[in-house]
């Protein structure tokens, strides 16, 4: 087995480290990836792919698996047509936005990462008497939004996949308000339709002055830390998955795992589709609001 070193660029440059037992001993409760990553401009070309494949074959290297989001696969699935190389990809991002699965690898440990800062910024919002905007990763997809905020009780939570009304907002705070409600926390997707958590802040306090704000951009801290027993058992099922589908002559395919079920899913639908939006914990979200 070869590990290959800062994903396509090392490709490219043939960077790659022999892995066994002992190279991945103790990692399991590691977050990123000892493998590191990068992109590259240059391997979604066709000279760079073609240079990649000649790397590979020259490593002796005759079967991949690629772990990733959309790119990763873009990438993986053009490699794969163009030379014979079967390769299987791995759904890994905290987006959880890839179709074929229910769970991609990293989202549940982004997911408690998440709820263990907001749950910080709520003890700190309720102390100071203030509103807390807090922006969490999510550009086209706002899963980690919508649950960790039903998990943490915001009184708001704003995603992409839902059309923001600025009145709608001002009206769930001043019920709030009427409540004596003193403090509150809104959860923003950053690929809301309506900005990021800044931006709609500044615009909720042009119009509305009951509450003082301010506002937190968790960032990257949403991609790091200790992963979450759910994604050390789910990433080791999907391991074990991969090489047995490579063993039973699969390829061009993605693993997932869709109501506790392994799933195939052509690589080339993985990119093309969405994973779609829980409808229930929608309509939750928006009962807990009012």
């Amino acid at each position: 087995v070869v590990g290959i070193l800062n994903g396509y660029k090392g490709m490219i440059e043939g960077d790659f480290m022999a892995m066994d037992s002992a190279s991945v001993s103790n990692i399991i409760q590691r977050g990123g990836t000892i493998l590191k990553t990068a992109r590259s401009k240059e391997f979604m070309t066709e000279e760079g792919r073609e240079r990649a494949f000649w790397q590979l074959s020259n490593a002796g290297i005759d079967a991949l698996i690629a772990i990733g989001g959309n790119g990763t696969f873009t990438g993986a699935d053009k490699l794969g047509k163009e030379h014979s190389i079967p390769i299987i990809g791995l759904p890994g991002t905290i987006d959880n936005d890839l179709f074929g699965t229910d769970n991609t690898i990293g989202y549940d440990t982004a997911l408690n990462t998440v709820i263990d800062a907001v749950d910080k910024i709520r003890d700190t919002a309720s102390s100071h008497n203030r509103l807390f905007f807090i922006e969490v990763m999510g550009r086209d997809a706002g899963f980690i939004a919508l649950n960790t905020g039903i998990a943490c009780g915001a009184e708001d939570i704003l995603i992409p996949e839902e059309q923001t009304s600025i009145d709608d907002l001002i009206g769930i705070l001043d019920r709030g308000f009427r409540q004596n409600k003193n403090s509150g926390i809104i959860i923003v997707a950053e690929g809301d339709d309506s900005g990021g958590a800044l931006q709609i802040a500044q615009r909720v306090n042009e119009l509305y002055d009951h509450y003082e704000t301010r506002v937190t951009i968790l960032g990257h801290i949403q991609r790091g830390g200790s992963p979450t027993c759910v994604d050390r058992v789910l990433a080791s099922r999907m391991g074990y998955e991969a090489v047995k589908a490579l063993k039973n002559g699969y390829k061009g395919i993605m693993i997932g795992i869709v109501d506790d079920q392994v799933a195939y899913t052509p690589m080339s639908k993985a990119i093309k589709h969405h994973n779609i939006m829980n409808k229930d914990l929608l309509e939750i979200a928006r009962v807990l609001s009012l």
